[in-house]
């Protein structure tokens, strides 16, 4: 897996920083803030950043089942009463970024804006499905803070919805108590269930 990136920055003759990050289930998201931290440095004019997830075999499923981590019916509840597990799935994503000046001087198709990102480790937890509200409180109002960020201006939030009882709400509180720091205007949250 550590020789990756580089096979396809070969292929592509793409020059630059060329990594492959393994953090498990938030290995796209650091890709994409190392993607957006090497542009703000200068460090390249455009970026390639994303994940794959190939469940090639059983290990993962047999762990993840003795830990109780599995939904029981197969259907993943992600910020609902109904969360009992999360459901494994497989799948490819890539995005290409470029700064925002570069892009619109481009006359690029611009589908988002990142206008912030930040990165953390929430230390000793009650388990793997389980993050420390608090380091999630710091980290969003860091990034608010940073970036000139006003979270009634954000219009995504991608989250990371372990689909059980015990993770969501933490996420849930976390994004609410860090954005009642800068407004205390409330929101209305549309669920694809």
């Amino acid at each position: 897996m550590s020789i990756l990136s580089a096979r396809i920055s070969y292929l592509l003759n793409l020059k630059g920083p060329s990594m492959a990050i393994e953090t498990a289930c938030s290995s796209s998201l650091v890709a994409i803030a190392e993607a957006c931290t090497n542009l703000a440095l200068g460090n390249n004019d455009l970026a390639l950043a994303g994940g794959v997830c190939v469940l090639a075999g059983p290990k993962l499923h047999i762990m993840c089942s003795k830990s109780g981590m599995l939904s029981k019916d197969g259907q993943c509840y992600t910020f609902d009463n109904r969360a009992n597990g999360f459901v494994p799935g497989e799948g490819v994503g890539v995005v290409l970024l470029k700064r925002l000046k570069d892009a619109v001087r481009d006359g690029d198709h611009i589908y988002g804006v990142i206008r912030g990102w930040g990165l953390n480790q929430d230390g000793k937890t009650n388990g793997i499905t389980a993050p420390s509200v608090i380091s999630q409180i710091q980290l969003e109002k860091d990034v608010y803070t940073r970036f000139g960020i006003n979270p009634e201006n954000i219009t995504l939030i991608e989250a990371h919805g372990t689909g059980t009882k015990l993770g969501d709400p933490i996420e849930v509180e976390a994004l609410t108590e860090s954005f009642r720091s800068f407004t205390q205007k409330r929101i209305t949250v549309l669920w694809d269930l």
